[in-house]
């Protein structure tokens, strides 16, 4: 599995690198619109937003039964995120499974709190685009009203008990056993929490370039922060699309040319693009680190060495620890 994992790093690096290549002059004029500060300002927003909904998946699979240590949580979700690039959408889920058996999660937890997650995110990005765009965005109106009447439907759809049945079924298609920890309501709005949070920094991410751009009024931050979700919901729709990418600017650059200068939207798309898509392989790079420096450190005595042994029996199901050193009985 390592080997696998090492092969779909390198094809999703090789999309990652195609997606920025093949728009290259377009990426380049659009970086020299705009400032450094601007741009390193919009970066770290960025990776912020990916923090964040790194813990809303944390909180669901801790909710489930199997907490990890923050350390270990953003590795896993850090490196398995770059198989979103890789085209059918499937990759990052099966890279996330197979790292989280690692630390004793089974299998059908790691499989909930994804699916979790990503319908946490659906549905707030809709949630959002739904409360920001219509008092807006007439252009989002009009090309996107049928993913504003979603919204409820999927918000609903959050509640623990449909979760539940619905994860059970899906269990059961795949033969795997179903859940012995019911996702609570209070971990639902927990995760709910951190995911919003998310969509809010992804909107100021999107609202910083909107501005450097020439961008201006009261309302720009909201449509911003509007556009980047609806945007994002429609990239994720697009099943093939490696990260989303063609739906997600066509999207962003439909709603936001009323209300940009001309061909400013197509810049903000593409600028936007190549930020998240750097700020995915430093999240990357920083959870590969994170793996060397626990590997090296054996069985030490750092946080996390402490919080994995605490979870990973519970992870198990409770199998109690071998007991050594002490003297045979006379039985």
């Amino acid at each position: 599995m390592r080997a696998l994992r090492v092969l779909l790093i390198l094809l999703a690096l090789g999309f990652c690198a195609y997606s920025v290549a093949s728009q290259w002059d377009a990426t380049t004029k659009a970086f020299q619109e705009m400032s450094w500060a601007t741009l390193a300002g919009a970066l770290a927003v960025g990776l912020a937003g990916l923090f964040s909904w790194t813990l809303a998946w944390r909180t669901f699979l801790g909710g489930l039964g199997s907490p990890l240590p923050l350390r270990v949580a953003y590795r896993i979700s850090a490196v398995s995120q770059l198989g979103k690039y890789v085209p059918g959408k499937v990759w990052a889920l099966v890279t996330q499974i197979e790292m989280t058996r690692e630390h004793k999660v089974p299998a059908e937890r790691s499989f909930g709190s994804t699916l979790l997650a990503v319908a946490t995110s659906t549905a707030c990005g809709l949630a959002v685009a739904a409360v920001t765009l219509p008092l807006t965005s007439a252009a989002a109106r009009r090309e996107y009203w049928w993913l504003f009447l979603l919204a409820p439907f999927m918000i609903a759809a959050l509640h623990p008990k449909i979760v539940t049945w619905a994860l059970g079924v899906l269990l059961r298609l795949v033969r795997r056993p179903p859940l012995e920890h019911p996702v609570s309501l209070g971990v639902t709005l927990r995760a709910v929490g951190w995911t919003v949070l998310g969509w809010v920094l992804f909107g100021v991410h999107t609202w910083l370039l909107c501005l450097a751009v020439g961008g201006d009024g009261p309302g720009l931050p909201f449509l911003a922060t509007g556009a980047y979700s609806l945007a994002f919901v429609a990239g994720f729709i697009v099943f093939i699309a490696p990260g989303g990418i063609g739906a997600r600017e066509a999207a962003l650059t439909v709603v936001l040319t009323p209300v940009l200068p001309a061909g400013a939207p197509v810049v903000v798309a593409i600028a936007s693009r190549v930020l998240l898509t750097i700020a995915d392989l430093v999240n990357a790079g920083a959870g590969m680190v994170l793996g060397r420096g626990a590997r090296s450190g054996g069985s030490g005595t750092g946080d996390e060495t402490g919080d994995e042994a605490g979870n990973e029996g519970g992870n198990e199901g409770g199998r109690p620890a071998l007991v050594r050193g002490t003297q045979p009985t006379k039985e």
